[in-house]
């Protein structure tokens, strides 16, 4: 684990604003359902959910990532329709008072569709659905590809790595090889790494051990460990209490090179990246 950034990404310029990548980044998660495993962080409607979103901006946040289905161990899939009722009335509201880039936590490909009609910019899949590639292509969207083992409802049913950092590479680089063929300029695409999403917490240490081996090419790193299971493990802390252990965990992300933090805590995060800045310069 090394303690100093690699060098300077190009910013991603999108409709909604530009990512610059020469500090790190603040994703704001704006949960708009009433599920989710931060109790804390649900805000159903669009009022609530845009007023969330605002205060992230608010508080420092770089991108806000709305999200309408639960993708926490054991969620249910959520159909379509209610996905777009929760989701759509959100970004619409959101993009009346703000231009601050938008990324939509989704892996239906019309939810996507309308969600970046209606203003977002990145389209954030948990799934590396193909078909969300394409439309990432078609519409200028920039594209999170993520490494999950399974899905949500049963991945954290007893998932068996051999290698957590050599299985998660190489993943992500097919994943990349199957959007870059899909007609996604390569300056669009995100990484991440996937932490919880069918890791035990081993895996998990050791992903943000070697997030610095996962990266690979010139492509942003995004890490989401925002209260995760892990850290709880870890700490013996329930969600409500996992803060502290948030922030510590970004650290040891930050000083292995992650360029996009995405966390419940905008103000907080924010605050790290500034003393980590300060300190690693």
């Amino acid at each position: 684990m090394n303690n100093k950034k690699s060098p300077n990404r190009a910013p991603l310029v999108l409709p909604g604003g530009a990512l610059d990548f020469s500090r790190p980044l603040v994703m704001s998660i704006v949960n708009c359902t009433n599920d989710s495993f931060y109790k804390e962080s649900r805000t159903p409607g669009g009022e609530a959910a845009c007023g969330r979103a605002l205060e992230a901006a608010e508080a420092g946040a770089d991108i806000i990532d709305f999200g309408a289905e639960s993708s926490r161990p054991g969620a249910a899939y959520v159909d379509e329709e209610t996905e777009l009722a929760r989701l759509i009335p959100a970004v619409k509201r959101f993009r009346k008072y703000s231009s601050l880039p938008v990324s939509v936590d989704t892996r239906k490909v019309n939810t996507a569709r309308i969600a970046l009609d209606e203003g977002a910019d990145i389209i954030n899949d948990i799934s590396c659905n193909p078909a969300l590639a394409v439309l990432a292509a078609k519409t200028g969207a920039a594209l999170v590809v993520m490494h999950m083992k399974g899905e949500p409802k049963t991945m954290q049913e007893d998932p068996v790595y051999d290698d957590p950092v050599a299985e998660v590479q190489s993943f992500l680089k097919a994943a990349v090889q199957r959007a870059l063929d899909s007609g996604v300029p390569p300056q669009k695409i995100i990484l991440d790494p996937g932490i919880g999403f069918g890791k035990k917490t081993a895996d998990n240490i050791a992903l943000l051990r070697g997030l610095d081996e996962i990266r690979f090419g010139d492509y942003p790193l995004l890490v989401g460990l925002s209260r995760k299971s892990f850290i709880g493990d870890i700490t013996g802390r329930p969600v409500s209490e996992r803060l502290a252990g948030t922030l510590a965990a970004g650290a040891v992300a930050l000083a292995s090179g992650a360029d996009i933090l995405r966390v419940h805590d905008s103000a907080e995060t924010a605050d790290l990246i500034k003393i980590w800045r300060a300190c690693a310069a």
